[in-house]
């Protein structure tokens, strides 16, 4: 079968990420990828609307993107968005204006669809054990979880609790306050009542949490360590009393301090805050000695999506 190209575009609420691959058959090889901080939910997200700033950032990479699929040749494009552009009042004017202005068709995907791809890269990443498991996708505008084994998912769900939103809501402070962390917890308790629910019903022994954030936190607990990541491995173990003595360092250091942490990357350094008190609050409810880290998620399940487009045309 012959080799063919491909380009995902996933259009995140913090970040918008680039994969050009080469397909052949049911394989892909990663030929370039490249992520951009564009924030498009920064000054709007909150009154579900998307800021002229923020789509003037979205313009300016998307034809950056496009600029670079071009000089690859590449005419199969899958461009996709999420929370930000999704619950936006402006959302589709956004989309329309892309296909006029640069020719790409953006695909908004619903929250059950962005938690089954979030699901299917994660599949890819050979993170999955066999065992029930509980899956997390911290995004800036949603949150993506799933519970299911490598085989099939038992339930899955989509919360607009995402990093931008907790940061707008809740992190005033910088060192982020106690009363404000009790406030994050008091919200994500009366909203993730369906997931408390479906823990309770399911039982996963185990957490996977998929890139981002993630990505992130074992970067920090890497260099810690005095470790490098090793190139082409896609699954990492944080033990969760590492976890702690991260979550407390976040908690207790303001922006300045926290960027100079090894292994912090400045597009993380605000919502990593409050997307360390989601994931111990979840860890509250499922307790574990470590959480498995996949560095696939959304743009490689993406990826398995357009395989079987592809298969089917």
């Amino acid at each position: 079968m012959s080799t063919r190209k491909a380009a995902v575009i996933d259009m995140g609420t913090n970040t918008f990420h680039l994969l050009l691959v080469e397909i052949n058959g049911s394989q892909f090889n990663t030929i370039y990828k490249e992520k951009i901080p564009v924030k498009l939910g920064q000054g709007g997200i909150s009154q579900d609307f998307l800021a002229e700033d923020a789509i003037k950032r979205a313009f300016h990479t998307l034809k950056h993107f496009k600029n670079l699929i071009e000089g690859e040749e590449i005419t199969r494009i899958f461009a996709f968005a999420t929370s930000a552009v999704r619950n936006a009042k402006n959302g589709p004017e956004f989309v329309k204006n892309v296909k006029e202005t640069l020719g790409i068709e953006i695909r908004v995907i619903s929250g059950q669809e962005e938690a089954q791809m979030i699901y299917e890269g994660i599949k890819l990443s050979g993170s999955l054990n066999g065992t029930t498991e509980l899956m997390m996708d911290i995004g800036g505008g949603s949150v993506e979880f799933i519970i299911g084994t490598s085989d099939v998912v038992f339930w899955k769900e989509s919360f607009e609790i995402g990093g931008q939103r907790l940061l707008d809501l809740f992190h005033y402070h910088d060192p982020i306050l106690p009363e404000e962390c009790r406030n994050l917890q008091a919200y994500l308790e009366e909203r993730l009542q369906p997931l408390i629910a479906a823990i309770k019903q399911f039982q996963p022994t185990n957490l996977i949490g998929a890139s981002g954030t993630f990505d992130t936190l074992t970067d920090i607990y890497y260099e810690s360590m005095l470790q490098c990541k090793l190139t082409g491995q896609h699954v990492f173990e944080l033990p969760i009393v590492e976890f702690e003595r991260i979550h407390h360092m976040l908690l207790t250091k303001n922006k300045e301090e926290r960027l100079q942490i090894p292994g912090m990357i400045p597009m993380r350094v605000d919502m990593i805050v409050v997307a360390s008190c989601l994931i111990d609050f979840i860890l509250k409810l499922l307790p574990v000695e470590s959480i498995t880290c996949s560095h696939y998620a959304l743009k490689e399940g993406a990826i398995g999506t357009l395989l079987k487009e592809m298969e089917s045309a």
